[in-house]
């Protein structure tokens, strides 16, 4: 059966067609988690984190835009234009996620997530444009915000994954370089996860085949890398104005989240064991309890989806994400302040909502600015948007870190709360367009 845009799709079809979504946000969550604990049993200096995260925004920035445009002139006979790239980054990041547990070097495990990374980015990067393509513009919301659901689940069970596994007795043994073996079982069903899950919705959600003339255009346009590199560019010289808008909400809210990814388990470690990540004991208490605070913010996250996706049928979706993004940053302002690790469950409630949203919402409020022809490129422009902060963020915060802030965890989470709330701010700014014309 193919599926038609023209077709409305049950709330099943919409959910196998983003089921590949959970195996790849599992994998996020375990670099938001699991990552920078790996690193330091490796021992390295707490400022040179941000370095050490660079392969996020460095694959970010040249992988989503260039496998965006790649997919856009693409059609393999039984896969189709974007399911192919699915199934190449699910293979990369099972092997990567089984591999980097045994690592026994900091540059292996440098080297590792960078290739983690370029898997996790292939295979995100479509499902995007998959939605663009394939779901009704009607109901282009839930299409969206159902990934935000698998976001919440798969990020969800990675760090819940963490948490319960070190409760298992033999798995706190430690491997020659000091890695937990409940480490290595949270990566080892990462890896399961990551490819099964990619492969229920190649076999389920097929694509709509493009009509002839759609067809032979994709057939006349030049393939490779140096041709999808020169769409990227022609794409942004004409970019629409909303995404231009976007990409200043972007700068504030992604330079917010990697920081928070970075140094929540050292704010954790001082407010609430009122210690250091020196502290070995402390420290990896401090990173099983992030597992379970980040596993109970994707929790939110996936059940909020659904309440996000009345309120977008309700109101414009950028007020949606402006309410959603507040509360985020009321939560990083309050974290510093909590020394109970229980009530540390509270703010988790508007970030998880805060998640939520952005995972889904933004896409929303641009879609109707694309030209139909072109979703995956500038799909791939958005990540950009997300990911040259987060750039921006790795060369800048270790010395915002250090000189402005005093190299004190709590006022991190402060400094990324005051981003969020701008980001809030500048999101109401942002003026939707109608949908253009396309290109027959």
């Amino acid at each position: 059966m193919k599926i038609s845009p023209q077709v409305a799709m049950t709330l099943r079809q919409i959910m196998l067609m983003n089921f590949g979504f959970f195996g790849i946000q599992y994998s996020f969550g375990l670099q938001q988690t699991a990552i920078n604990p790996i690193f330091n049993f490796l021992n390295p200096d707490p400022s040179i984190l941000p370095y050490l995260n660079m392969a996020g925004p460095v694959t970010g920035l040249i992988v989503q835009p260039i496998i965006g445009a790649m997919s856009d002139r693409t059609w393999v006979p039984g896969l189709g234009r974007r399911r192919p790239y699915f199934l190449i980054g699910a293979i990369g990041c099972s092997l990567c996620l089984f591999l980097y547990p045994h690592v026994t070097a900091l540059w292996m495990a440098v080297l590792l997530l960078w290739l983690l990374d370029i898997s996790n980015n292939t295979a995100m990067e479509p499902f995007r444009a998959f939605i663009a393509d394939t779901v009704p513009e009607n109901q282009q919301s839930t299409g969206f915000l159902m990934q935000s659901v698998f976001t919440g689940l798969g990020i969800t069970l990675a760090n819940i994954s963490l948490y319960l596994l070190k409760q298992v007795g033999w798995l706190n043994q430690t491997s020659e370089v000091g890695i937990p073996y409940w480490v290595f079982g949270s990566f080892y069903i990462g890896a399961v996860c990551s490819i099964g899950s990619v492969l229920v919705t190649v076999l389920t959600t097929p694509e709509r085949e493009p009509s002839p003339q759609e067809m032979a255009a994709i057939k006349a346009q030049p393939r490779g890398p140096v041709h999808a590199i020169k769409d990227i560019y022609s794409a942004i010289k004409e970019m629409p104005k909303p995404l231009w808008q976007l990409a200043s909400v972007y700068l504030f809210q992604w330079y917010a989240l990697f920081i928070y990814w970075q140094y929540i388990s050292h704010s954790l470690v001082k407010s609430v064991w009122d210690s250091t990540s020196a502290d070995k004991v402390a420290y990896q208490e401090a990173v099983a309890w992030t597992g379970l605070v980040n596993g109970f913010y994707n929790v939110v996250t996936f059940i909020s989806a659904f309440g996000l996706m009345w309120m977008a049928r309700k109101y414009a979706a950028k007020y949606v994400h402006a309410f959603a993004v507040t509360l985020a940053a009321l939560a990083l302002l309050s974290i510093p302040h909590i020394g109970n690790k229980y009530l540390m469950f509270v703010p988790m409630i508007g970030f998880g909502v805060g998640w939520a949203s952005m995972m889904g919402v933004p896409f929303m409020i641009v879609v109707n600015s694309i030209p139909k022809e072109r979703y995956g490129v500038y799909m791939g422009i958005v990540n950009m948007m997300i990911v040259i902060p987060m750039f921006i963020q790795t060369l800048t915060f270790s010395k915002v870190y250090e000189k402005l802030l005093g190299a004190d965890p709590a006022n991190a989470m402060t400094f990324a709360g005051v981003f969020l709330a701008i980001a809030a701010a500048l999101t109401l700014t942002i003026r939707t367009a109608a949908k253009p014309a396309t290109a027959e």
